[in-house]
C-alpha cells in the first residue's frame, strides 16, 4: 500500500531535477545524465538563468539530440518561492549549488516539506549538521531522503567502508583504517566550499554540539572515528596523516544505523603520502589555508581569484586518478581492499550525483527517511551502479 508521500511522488512531473545545471560540475553531470539516464527518465534542467540553461540544453542536444526537449526549470535559491515550487515538481533534486551553508538550506526545507528525496556534493560538516537539527524530523514525516556527499565527498569512503565491512565476520568489534591518494586539480566551486568552511570553524563546532543534543543514543551499539595521529604506514608503504573532512563523520553515521558493522565499530581516515618531505609540506599548506581564512578580506581576495564555475580541462581531468584502500579487521581476519576510479573531484564526482540520483529514483531500496548516507539509503544497489559504470571495488587481499 502506497503511503500519501509516496503518492504524491509518482503523480510528479519529473523523476530528476539538476539543481545548478549551469555550473562546472552541474553540467558534467547533465552530460552523464545526457548519455545514461533510461530513456524512461523524466528529468529537467534547473537554475535561476533560463538563458544559460536554454544554452547548455543546446549543447548537450548537439551529442544527444533527443535533449533538445529538456524541460528547463527557472529557480533560485535566494527565492523560497521558486524553490518550493521545484520540490514539489520533483520525485528527486540532486543540487551542484555550493558553498552550501549559503546556499543550500532552503532548498533542503522545501524538499523536507514536499517529501521529495534531496541529494547534494556537501563536504561541509556545518551544513549537514545544522540540516539534521532543521529539518530531519520533518522528513521522516513526509518520506523524504536527505543524502549528503553524493560525490568524492563521501561516496569512495562511506562504500569503500561499507564494501570492506561485509568481507568481515559479522556480530564482532571491527577496525578499518582509510587511506586516500589522488592526483587532480579542483574547480572555484570547490574552492570557494573549502574555504568557507576553513573560516567557519567556531560555526562548525557549533553545530556539532547542537547536533548532538538531538540525536538519539545508541546504548547496544558503538561507532567512533578518532583522529589518530600521523604515523607511517607499513600496510600501504606511505605517509599517513589524519584527514578531518566530512567523509569519517559520514563513516561512523553508517556504522550507527547499519548492525552489519557490528557492536563496536572503529574507523580513521588519513591522506596516504609517498615521502616524509611531501607529507609535511602538505601539512603545512593545509595549515596556511585554514589560517588564512579566518581573514574575511583574504578570503574574499582568494575567492575572487579563483572564482565559482570554472574547472580543469577534460585533457587535465582525463589524466588524473583517486585510489583509497581499506584495511579492514575482526573476528581474526583481515582484509585489504581498494576503490578506485578517474578524476575525482568533477568526472566521477558527476558519474556518482548521478547513479545516486537515478539510484532513489528507479531502484528497490530499504524504507528510510530523514537525512541518511548514501550506504543507508542506496548500499547494495548504488556499489552495484558505480561498478558497472566503471568505479573499482575490489578486494585486494584477505587473511
Amino acid at each position: 500500500m502506497e503511503t500519501g508521500a509516496e503518492t504524491r511522488a509518482a503523480e510528479r512531473p519529473y523523476d530528476v531535477v539538476l539543481f545548478g545545471a549551469t555550473g562546472f560540475v552541474g553540467e558534467l553531470t547533465a552530460e552523464y545524465l545526457a548519455a545514461h539516464a533510461p530513456a524512461d527518465c523524466r528529468w529537467a534542467l534547473a537554475g535561476r538563468s533560463r538563458d544559460r540553461l536554454a544554452a547548455l540544453r543546446d549543447r548537450l542536444a548537439d551529442r544527444w539530440p533527443h535533449c533538445a526537449a529538456l524541460p528547463l526549470l527557472v529557480a533560485d535559491s535566494e527565492d523560497p518561492v521558486s524553490l518550493r515550487t521545484l520540490a514539489r515538481s520533483a520525485r528527486v533534486v540532486a543540487s551542484t549549488v555550493g558553498p552550501y551553508i549559503r546556499y543550500g538550506d532552503e532548498l533542503v526545507a522545501a524538499c523536507a516539506r514536499a517529501g521529495t528525496d534531496y541529494l547534494d556534493l556537501t563536504g561541509e560538516p556545518e551544513f549537514v549538521d545544522r540540516v539534521y537539527v532543521r529539518h530531519d524530523a520533518l522528513a521522516r514525516e513526509t518520506g523524504a531522503r536527505l543524502v549528503h556527499a553524493c560525490g568524492f565527498d563521501s561516496v569512495p569512503h562511506d562504500l569503500g567502508v561499507y564494501f570492506t565491512v561485509r568481507q568481515l565476520p559479522e556480530g564482532v568489534p571491527l577496525r578499518v583504517d582509510g587511506f586516500v591518494r589522488a592526483g587532480a586539480l579542483f574547480s572555484g566551486g570547490t574552492f570557494a566550499s573549502a574555504l568557507s568552511a576553513f573560516g567557519r570553524g567556531r560555526e562548525m563546532l557549533d553545530a556539532a554540539r547542537e547536533r548532538r543534543l538531538h540525536e538519539p543514543r545508541s546504548v547496544n551499539r558503538r561507532a567512533r572515528a578518532p583522529l589518530g595521529g600521523p604515523r607511517f604506514s607499513r600496510e600501504t608503504g606511505t605517509w599517513a596523516l589524519p584527514l578531518p573532512t566530512l567523509d569519517p563523520q559520514v563513516v561512523v553515521r553508517s556504522a550507527r544505523a547499519l548492525d552489519r558493522y557490528g557492536p563496536d565499530f572503529r574507523y580513521r581516515h588519513y591522506a596516504s603520502l609517498k615521502t616524509l618531505p611531501v607529507a609535511l609540506g602538505g601539512s603545512a599548506a593545509v595549515g596556511t589555508g585554514v589560517l588564512a581564512a579566518q581573514l574575511p578580506a583574504v578570503r574574499a581576495w582568494l575567492t575572487k581569484c579563483y572564482a565559482s564555475g570554472k574547472g580543469p580541462s577534460a585533457e587535465r581531468r582525463a589524466r588524473s586518478w583517486f585510489s583509497v584502500r581499506f584495511v579492514g579487521e575482526g573476528g581474526g581476519r583481515r582484509v585489504f581492499t581498494e576503490v578506485s576510479g578517474g578524476d575525482p573531484g568533477y568526472d566521477e564526482t558527476a558519474k556518482m550525483l548521478a547513479e545516486s540520483a537515478l539510484s532513489l529514483a528507479f531502484d528497490p531500496l530499504p524504507a528510510t527517511a530523514g537525512q541518511v548516507t548514501t550506504a543507508v539509503a542506496m548500499g547494495d544497489a548504488l556499489l552495484g551502479r558505480l561498478r558497472a559504470a566503471g568505479l573499482r571495488f575490489r578486494v585486494a587481499h584477505s587473511g
